[in-house]
This record gives C-alpha cells, structure tokens and sequence, in this order.
C-alpha cells in the first residue's frame, strides 16, 4: 500500500509540473496591433488602372491621416512611377475600401507595387513609424504587392 502511495504522490507530483510547463492555450491573448493593407483588385478605368485596397486598423487607436508613397514596377522589373496614396482617416477597428484610379498606367503591365514608406502616419497616441512597422499586406491580384 505505501509504494502504491508513493506512486501516486509521483505520478500526481509529475503531472502537475508537466501542466505547468504547457502553455495556456485556454488564455486568449491580445491581437497583435497591426495595420493591414490589401491590395484587393487592379482594373482598368477612363483614366487608366484602379487599384481597390481593403485597410483594416487594428492599431488600436485611430489615424486621421495616412498615406502611403507607392512604387509601380513594369513587366521588366523597372520602376515605372513613384505616386503617393492617401487614404486619409482609418478609425480603429474599422474596414475600409479606398480605390485610386492612376491616370496613364496600364493594369496588365503592373507587375508590382511597393509600399515604399509611409509619407503621413498621424493620429492620437499614434506613433509616426507605427504605419510602416505594423503594417501587414496581402494581395488578392496577380501582381505582387508588400513592403
């Protein structure tokens, strides 16, 4: 009887350091802030190539401006136009759609779009850099689309 509760107190002893070192799935965490940018059509227009974006602001605090410096890449791989994007206020936790129409550009010759900086990032309790380093993009289009 007494090896059987030693035994016990072992095995008992065992289990509970191994759920200690388990984590805790049951606890929810907290959504990483982030300011996600999709580039979710690319379609000819009157004037040239419409780019529709989704933007999701989970920052956690509004943004009365921002704006993107885009970068428009050929089939050859050349950059063909620079061009700023503003998409002006994203309030928290809200999804946007915003379309630019680009005079000129012809949507089958884009091969991609660099983000390459953020020219506005503005908002209370917003960082000026929390645009360009908690951005996440995705493209929904052929053309290859991020940072």
């Amino acid at each position: 009887m007494k090896s059987l509760t030693t035994s016990l107190r072992l095995l008992t002893s065992t289990f509970a350091m191994s759920l200690a070192m388990v984590p805790a799935w049951a606890e929810e965490s907290a959504p990483v802030p982030a300011l996600t940018l999709e580039l979710n059509a690319a379609q000819p227009s009157e004037k040239g190539c419409r780019l529709t974006f989704l933007v999701n602001n989970n920052l956690g605090a509004d943004l009365s401006k921002a704006a993107f410096e885009i970068a428009l890449f050929n089939q050859a791989g050349v950059v063909d136009r620079l061009t700023v994007l503003d998409f002006k206020d994203l309030p928290a936790g809200k999804t946007k759609v915003t379309r630019f129409d680009l005079a000129g550009t012809d949507c089958t010759k884009v091969s991609r779009v660099l983000i390459n900086s953020a020219t506005e990032c503005a908002g209370t309790g917003v960082e000026t850099s929390a645009c360009m380093r908690k951005l996440k993009t995705d493209t929904k289009t052929g053309i290859a689309f991020g940072v």
